[in-house]
C-alpha cells in the first residue's frame, strides 16, 4: 500500500508542477490545451497484486514526463486518445509467459480514460500499445 500512496503523492507533484493543478478557483480551460491530454501510466511485471510497479505521467504539450513521450503522444493523437485503437506492430514474440499489466488513467481531449490489460508478455504489450507503456529506456 506504501507504494500506492508514494506514487498517488509523486504523480500529484507532477501535476503541480506541470501547472494543472491551481488553489484557485477552477476555470473551464479550452478544448486542446494541455490539461486535456495527460495519462498516468503503469506496468506491472507479474502477479498484479504482488509484481513490481513502475509509472510515468505522460503529458502531451509539450510531450513530457515519459522516456518516449513524443513518440506515445503522436499514437494517441492519430488513435484519438484510445490505446485501443493504436496500429498493432507484426513482430515475433517469444511464446514465454511472462505476464505484464498496463493501466492509463487520465484525460484526452476533455474525455477520461481508463485503459487497463493484462498481456502475455512484454512483447506483446509494446506490439499492441507501441510507445505508450514504453517506460523503459
Amino acid at each position: 500500500m506504501t507504494y500506492l500512496t508514494r506514487a498517488a503523492a509523486a504523480a500529484g507533484a507532477l501535476l503541480a508542477a506541470a501547472g494543472l493543478l491551481t488553489a484557485g478557483p477552477a476555470h473551464a480551460a479550452p478544448r486542446g490545451t494541455a490539461a486535456d491530454d495527460w495519462l498516468y501510466l503503469t506496468v506491472t511485471r507479474g502477479d498484479a497484486q504482488s509484481g513490481v510497479t513502475s509509472g510515468a505521467l505522460l503529458l502531451c504539450d509539450p510531450p513530457l514526463g515519459h522516456p518516449h513521450a513524443a513518440e506515445a503522444c503522436a499514437e494517441l493523437a492519430a488513435a484519438d486518445g484510445d490505446i485501443a485503437r493504436i496500429p498493432h506492430k507484426d513482430v515475433f514474440c517469444p511464446l514465454i509467459f511472462a505476464p505484464v499489466t498496463a493501466h492509463a488513467h487520465g484525460r484526452w481531449n476533455g474525455r477520461p480514460v481508463d485503459y487497463q490489460e493484462t498481456y502475455t508478455s512484454k512483447c506483446v504489450m509494446d506490439a499492441r500499445t507501441g510507445s505508450v507503456f514504453a517506460l523503459e529506456d
